[in-house]
């Protein structure tokens, strides 16, 4: 359990042991104090809010300096675990240059996300499975660029992409579309959430306490940037149940 104290509120979260890399991580980071005096750099209403960029600090309490953050996690991805209001995730680079969908070390969201209908969960799976069979081109790209890096051969990236476009389709062949579970699909109609997400990055924890926060915190006026206008702090600590 930690909590995450703001100037707006406090949220009690629970970590995952099922994503144990992204669990110890973050357990560390806070055991240094890297995110107190940090602030929610990006907030968008019925979306998400997200935090833990070391650029936005506005306190010396914050201990960012001789800490080594120039990593990424693997992603740990779980059925079980999914985008519901309230979900804590990793933020990360876009699949185009990240095929594996490995997280930052640093950065992360919290769930805000809205209440979805019948038919928009319908259009909502067949999102996901156009940016999941987009993310496999983008993978095999990158496999067919690093193939011709290990022969030392020039890069030739219409030779490139055909190939990375027939080996997708080559795979397609045998792809299951996703189905979102039932019990997931009853939770994005009652509490919400943002469900395009899911498969696409990891889960690690979710806010037991303080779900009244997210929502004060993802009203709060933005700039044409999605920053809050007046800066929102935060405080995270290790704390019992």
């Amino acid at each position: 359990m930690v909590s995450i104290e703001t100037n707006l509120g406090t949220m009690k979260i629970r970590l995952y042991n099922e994503t144990p890399r992204h669990r110890d991580n973050f357990l560390s980071l806070i055991k240094n104090n890297f995110y107190d005096g940090m602030t929610f750099h990006r907030v968008i209403d019925e979306f998400m809010i997200q935090a833990g960029d070391p650029t936005n600090v506005i306190s010396e309490n914050n201990r960012t300096d001789g800490i080594d953050i120039d990593y990424t996690i693997p992603a740990e991805f779980h059925p079980d675990l999914f985008h519901k209001k309230g979900a804590l995730a990793a933020a990360r680079m876009g699949d185009d240059v990240n095929p594996d969908q490995a997280s930052s070390s640093t950065q992360f969201y919290i769930v805000h996300g809205k209440k979805f209908n019948d038919q928009e969960l319908l259009q909502l799976e067949e999102r996901i499975n156009n940016m999941r069979k987009q993310s496999l081109f983008f993978k095999n790209i990158k496999e067919e660029e690093q193939k011709a890096f290990d022969k030392n051969e020039p890069l030739d990236y219409a030779e490139i992409q055909l190939a990375a476009t027939l080996k997708t389709e080559e795979q397609l062949k045998n792809y299951v579309p996703y189905k979102i579970p039932p019990d997931h699909w009853s939770t994005y109609k009652a509490v919400g959430g943002t469900p395009h997400l899911d498969g696409s990055y990891t889960v690690f924890g979710e806010v037991l306490e303080g779900l009244d926060v997210i929502d004060r915190i993802a009203a709060v006026p933005t700039d044409k940037s999605d920053r809050p206008l007046e800066p929102i702090r935060m405080t995270i600590k290790k704390v019992r149940r």
